[in-house]
This record gives structure tokens, sequence and C-alpha cells, in this order.
């Protein structure tokens, strides 16, 4: 069959889970299209040769976006059928995706992905069997991806460090994770798991990476050290390669100190920065997140890194239900404290909490007296803070980083005008900081330039 595989973001980077399950359908025999519609555009032509579509849909933007391509896909082909396949298949239910999706798939779905452009080869309907599970966490058969039906890496984020740019290849050596934060949705799919990608298909796809132009790579797993023994060897085996190469990771504060015995050998093979859920600095709002880790911790994560000569980036979630004005002041102070402003994207002092279907923190106790109606158009519950100030203050941000983000303003400056935003709103006169811009190295800093965004 004719396949047509869609990406609609995939946070900046050549989408690996367009690549990973091409692969498997080449490989059963049939053709394939791969489109980054963050890149390229749906054209007639493609939607007219395919015989059935995927849309990939690792995180809720992507699921967002899906659902306009896909509702646009069945207005010009009613026929055509389409299945939706990732983390947030399950998202939306009868209301959104039960609309436009013959077939979900979430978890490990190159083989559900196959079974089902199979089983339309011979005939079947598209929709959903009895005998088709929506989630699947088997431990398949990996193949190397297929680089070659996407964009060439230069359109993709780079990796900026002082001053210059380098060219970034993405790859994720595990799926799933071991922990049940209840904020986050991998839980809600792999409730705990994990899924090890093996060292050869991961090394052997850094090497059409590298081939490709590649001089740094992400580590995309929801956390690398979930299995910490195969993503160190990993590690050594990419540097004895590639001593040329960089890299970062995405790993739990945690995770940080557990292992702090190897962050020395993760520096000298290359590591330049790991992106920590720091979240909050309100130890109680951790707590109800079932985050593992204190804001004590968080300090010692940074200061041990930093002495291996690695930067912590942090991922903030600043708004939630119970969130006051002293910890967004807390927050900025901390950042400042801890010479930040250079490794924390703006957009991550206007996240508001998401409570897509399935949440783990949706029954919470703590929760219910905030708890609102489904949005099915946002694809989350909605929520009221304790303090509706917030909620404002959160809009005015996300409209102010918006801005600051179209203009291309420097993060510094963007840093100053939230600092001074959130200060004021807590009733505390905003003090003029001309040296807060100059605090760390905007250039210096290791960073991609696509910024963080779920």
């Amino acid at each position: 069959m004719r396949v047509l595989l869609l990406s609609t973001y995939e946070l900046g980077h050549q989408p690996l889970h367009v690549a990973s399950p091409a692969a498997a359908l080449r490989t059963a025999g049939h053709q394939l299209r791969c489109l980054d519609l963050s890149l390229q555009k749906l054209e007639a032509n493609a939607v007219e040769w395919a015989d059935a579509v995927g849309i990939s849909v690792p995180m809720h933007t992507a699921m967002r976006l899906g659902i306009r391509a896909a509702t646009m896909l069945k207005a010009t082909r009613p026929e055509l059928p389409v299945c939706f396949y990732g983390l947030y298949a399950p998202v939306g239910g009868d209301a959104t995706v039960g609309l436009v999706a013959d077939r979900v798939i979430a978890g490990e779905y190159e083989r559900g992905l196959v079974q089902w452009v199979d089983r339309l080869a011979g005939g079947a309907p598209a929709g959903t069997g009895s005998d088709e599970p929506l989630v699947q966490l088997g431990h398949d058969a990996f193949a190397t991806p297929a680089r070659d039906l996407l964009p060439a890496l230069d359109n993709y984020a780079h990796l900026a460090l002082g001053g210059a740019e380098r060219t970034v290849g993405y790859v994720e050596a595990s799926h799933g994770c071991a922990h049940e934060c209840r904020h986050c949705p991998v839980p809600v799919v792999y409730g705990g798991r994990i899924r090890l990608v093996p060292a050869e298909v991961v090394l052997d796809d850094i090497a059409r990476l590298v081939a490709m132009g590649a001089e740094h790579i992400t580590f995309g797993d929801p956390d690398f050290l979930n299995g910490w023994r195969h993503s160190l060897k990993i590690v050594r085996a990419v540097h004895e390669r590639w001593p040329q190469l960089s890299f970062d990771v995405t790993t739990k504060v945690d995770h940080v100190l557990e292992r702090r015995d190897i962050w020395g050998e993760v520096a000298e093979c290359g590591c330049l920065f790991a992106v920590c859920a720091i979240e909050t600095l309100n130890d109680d709002i951790l707590e109800r997140l079932d985050k593992g880790h204190t804001t004590a911790q968080t300090i010692e994560t940074i200061s041990l890194l930093r002495s291996h000569g690695i930067e912590v980036r942090p991922s903030f979630l600043p708004f939630t239900p119970w969130t006051t004005h002293h910890d967004l002041v807390e927050l900025m102070d901390f950042v400042i404290a801890h010479d930040l402003i250079a490794n924390v994207d703006p957009v991550q002092y206007s996240i508001r909490l998401l409570l897509p279907e399935g949440s783990l923190l949706r029954d919470h106790p703590d929760m219910k007296r905030h708890l609102g109606p489904y949005d099915s158009e946002r694809l989350s519950y909605t929520w009221t803070a304790e303090d509706p100030s917030l909620d404002r203050l959160q809009r005015e941000l996300a409209g102010l980083v918006e801005q600051d983000t179209l203009l291309s303003e420097p993060p510094g400056a963007t840093f100053l005008k939230i600092y001074r935003t959130i200060v004021e709103a807590a009733g505390r006169p905003a003090e003029a900081h001309p040296d807060l811009i100059e605090v760390g190295s905007i250039e210096g800093r290791p960073r991609l330039t696509e910024p963080w965004f779920c």
C-alpha cells in the first residue's frame, strides 16, 4: 500500500516518530512518503497518492495540529483511512479524534501500525477491531529510522554555543518512564514501564545522522537515566566512534544525584547540558506532582553538574492551581541567584498545567475544588487557580513571551520584562536591575535554537 506519514511538531527536530515507523512499514513492503508539516505543505497530489495516512502525535501541540490536518484530509477524501499514533493518540475521545481517526495506537506503535496497514491491504475495514488494543507495550524489534525520507537536518533546530551553531540530530535510547509523575502524560500510557532501544539501532541511527551532517546529538528519552547502564554504554560507544560529537540529555533531579558518580565520564564524552524538570520551588506542589525531589536537591543538582562543566536547562511548571504570587517571585529570584537566566527559554515562565484525558492528577483530592469541564478544543480539563489573579497573570505572560519571540528579543531582555511583571503583580515594587541581562552569557551557554514546548 501507499502510506503517507505526517508530522506536525516535534520540538524543532527532524521527526524521529515519522522516520521510525516509516522504516518498519517500508521493511514490510509498503510504499512510503513522509511530510513534516512544520516545514512542508500538504499538497493535494500527496493526499491523492495515499492509500492510508498515519499522523504522529508524540506531544500535546502535535495532537492539536494533527486533528486539524486530519480534518482537512477527511474533508477532501472522507474514505481515506487515518491513524493517529504516539503518546497523545488516546487523547481526545469521540468528540475530537473519534471524528477523524479510524485507528489510534499509543505506546510502542510500530507493529500495530504495520498490522493496520497490512489489514487494509488485505481489504479489511479501516476501523478498530475488537482484537486491536489502544496501547501497545510489547518488546518489538526496532528498525533503524528511515532518515532519507525526511528534510535535511539543516532545516531543524541547531545547537547555539559561543556565537556559533552546530547541526543537531535527535535520537531516543529508551521509551516510556519508570516513574509516574502525576502531571506527565508518559505514565498514562506506559504505567511506570520503559522499553530500551537496542544499542546497535541507536548507534546505527547516529551514524546516519552524522553522515547527514550532525555535530551534536539530543537524546530525547523521557528520562535518559531510567536505564542508566544502557545509556552509559551508548554514550561511551558514541564518544569512541565520533569523539567530535557533543550531546545533551533529559533526566530527573533525583537521578542526577543517585548517579552522581557517572557525570565526570558523561562530561568527558561530550555532554554539554541536561534538561531537568525542576517545575517549581514549592515543595508542597512538588509532592502533589509526585516529582520525587525537593528544592534543596535541585540546588545540589545544579552545583554537581556545573562542577563537571555541564549546565542545567530547567523546565518549569510555574502555573498550577496551588501556585501563589510568592512562588513566582521566589522562582525568579532563584533563577537570578543561581545564574540561570541564560539557561531558561522564556516560554518556561508561562507554562500552565495541562490535564489531558487520563491525567493522573485529575483525581487528586487537592484538585477537586479547582477542576472544571473538559475542553475538547484544548484537549485538557479546565481548572481555576486558588487566586484568580494568577490565571490573568499567566495569560499576560504568555502573550508577552509570544510577542518577544516573534520579535526575536534576546532572552535576557524578555526575562527582565517577565521579572518586572511578576514582582509588580505580587505587590512588590519592581526594582531596576540593569545588571540582570549581563548575568551569565546568553551566547556562551549551550542551548537549542528551538525553545522547548509541550
